[in-house]
């Protein structure tokens, strides 16, 4: 079972799907919030589909946004509720990836996560837990977290490109050093890309980086 019950999508452009790229949003915000990057991605992956699910919880801060999990500098809540709201939303977005695989006829190695802001947390707390290495994982502007536990706690090691501004005002330019150190520790085959000039968001240069992690590591 899984609270994820949302999905935006956009088809395979061949008609065929042979991979999936399935968006994380941030804090705040929504599934649509990042499924406008299909249009650009799509004429470079016919065979992909997109997926963009919803968060499933309500937004503390924005309750016509959704939140993975809350952040208690942001909301107010205790450091309790952000890991239990951790392990809720990694509980739910494991178990859309096994629906998905299943209704798409997909294998784990056929499916990417792209995250930004706190879906790249999620992406990095839930890939390398999983019993089958999915194709790879593309973060943008986020954070490792419970970096303390990742090398005991890794199963498997997807391919990784994490990204960052360096000007981001919401999520430090640093947590893209601490992560990258810790992930590399762990034996990780892991790319790093510096967006110059950036705040928290996605820049041109970024995308495009994504894009060619993307065509490297999911099927053709």
């Amino acid at each position: 079972m899984t609270r994820i019950n949302k999905v935006g999508r956009v088809e395979a452009r061949s008609g065929k799907a042979t991979s999936a790229v399935i968006f994380l949003h941030g804090y705040g915000a929504d599934g649509d919030d990042l499924l406008g990057l299909a249009e650009p991605l799509a004429p470079h992956l016919p065979n992909t589909l997109f997926l963009a699910p919803d968060a499933p919880e309500e937004c503390v801060t924005n309750p016509f946004g959704r939140q993975w999990f809350p952040i208690p500098w942001l909301d107010g809540s205790a450091p309790e509720e952000a890991a239990a709201g951790l392990t809720r939303s990694s509980e739910d977005l494991n178990a859309f990836l096994d629906q998905v695989m299943a209704a798409e006829g997909l294998a784990a190695a056929q499916i990417a996560l792209l995250g930004f802001s706190q879906g790249t947390m999620m992406a990095l707390q839930v890939a390398p837990r999983r019993a089958q290495a999915l194709a790879g994982v593309v973060g943008f502007s986020g954070r490792l977290l419970r970096a303390d536990a990742l090398a005991a706690e890794t199963v498997t090691k997807p391919p990784m490109l994490l990204l960052h501004g360096d000007v981001d005002q919401i999520v430090p330019f640093g947590d893209l050093k601490q992560a990258a150190d810790a992930l590399s520790a762990a034996g990780f085959d892991l790319r790093t890309h510096v967006m110059r000039g950036t705040g928290h968001g996605i820049s041109p240069d970024g995308l495009g980086q994504a894009l060619a992690f993307l065509r490297a590591h999911l099927p053709a």
